[in-house]
């Protein structure tokens, strides 16, 4: 009896245990029931809202290229970055959906590539237009120009200019854009012409002139030709140093006779004239020819020191610097017209 009363308390105390299990079983299964679905289905909207930016980065020859930057840009802030693996590929797999993107590629020595691109929630976007363009190589190159080595080049080049083949023809250039002369060039080019046998052959022809014209105020015969001739050469000498070296030099002038060889017959007679009174400057701009002016001015002056007593007066002076004068005018047009169509020029 007391045997059947004890298992009924045991079947009674294991009722009331059974159903708080039963309780909780039912719980926990109901709770997994309801929790995974609604993981499932926050997981499912959580991928919905982002979606899949792909593509792959190419030069101009297909070749893909590894390394390029890639920058995603939205609106208000949202930036992704990335580098292309060495196949060229890119990806963004969680990009956020609905954001209007701009997107740059840029990579060394290639231009940069920009494009607009927006994804739909869970839209796997892939790009096949990344190709981009090699950049043109831009190189410095340094000139030094030297002024000086170009007119020692030119100025070799009037050196070897000769009318009729053998007439030296050397105070004048033919080069549309001459550079200065130097003042050591300017020496030098004074030598040349006083040390050319043509000179020795004008001064000889002038001295002849003069005896026939019984000027200056010397005898006649081999004496007064030898007075005549002596004076010619000291005339030339101190001209052509002061008028085509000294002067040029202390005054940035230039001496020569730049050739206009183009125009009318008008324009080229008015400039071969004016070129006894205007010259160039060093500094390219045109000025009043102190140079020549001075030269024939100085060389007369000094002359009077041994010309005959008679000679010694300003008249003389001023007689012979208008010959000077005259003598140039006609040098200058001799150069436009005649000269310089038999006038062969040396290559520089």
């Amino acid at each position: 009896m007391m045997q059947n009363d004890t298992l009924s308390s045991l079947n009674r105390l294991l009722q009331v245990l059974l159903k708080p299990a039963h309780m909780w079983v039912l719980i926990i299964l109901g709770g997994v029931i309801l929790v995974v679905p609604m993981s499932a289905q926050s997981f499912e909207t959580g991928k919905a809202q982002t979606g899949c930016i792909r593509g792959t980065v190419v030069d101009s020859t297909d070749d893909p290229i590894a390394g390029a930057k890639i920058v995603l840009q939205g609106p208000v802030g949202d930036r992704l970055t990335g580098v292309t693996k060495d196949d060229g590929t890119f990806a963004f797999d969680e990009a956020p959906a609905g954001v209007a993107y701009q997107i740059a590629v840029s990579a060394e020595g290639f231009a940069e590539w920009n494009s607009s691109i927006t994804i739909e929630p869970g839209q796997d976007k892939a790009l096949t237009d990344v190709k981009l363009r090699i950049l043109a190589v831009q190189r410095a190159v340094t000139v030094n120009y030297s002024s000086k080595e170009v007119a020692t080049q030119q100025l070799k080049a009037e050196e070897q200019q000769r009318v009729l083949r053998f007439i030296p023809n050397l105070y004048v250039t033919y080069e549309p854009h001459p550079e200065p002369l130097t003042t050591s060039m300017k020496f030098h080019l004074a030598y040349k012409s006083l040390a050319q046998p043509v000179f020795f052959a004008r001064v000889a022809a002038w001295a002849g002139v003069q005896q026939a014209a019984d000027t200056p105020n010397w005898p006649q015969g081999a004496k007064g030709y030898g007075k005549r001739l002596g004076a010619g050469f000291a005339d030339g000498v101190t001209e052509g140093l002061i008028g085509n070296a000294i002067l040029p030099s202390l005054l940035h002038q230039d001496p020569r006779y730049f050739y206009q060889g183009s125009g009318t017959k008008k324009s080229r007679a008015l400039h071969a004239m004016l070129a006894t009174f205007i010259c160039k400057g060093d500094n390219g701009k045109t000025q009043p020819n102190y140079s020549n002016w001075g030269g024939s001015l100085i060389s007369s002056s000094i002359a009077l020191s041994y010309y005959p007593s008679s000679d010694r007066n300003a008249q003389h002076v001023f007689k012979n610097f208008g010959i000077g004068m005259g003598l140039h005018v006609g040098g200058g047009l001799l150069q436009e017209f005649i000269l310089g169509k038999f006038t062969s020029r040396g290559k520089n």
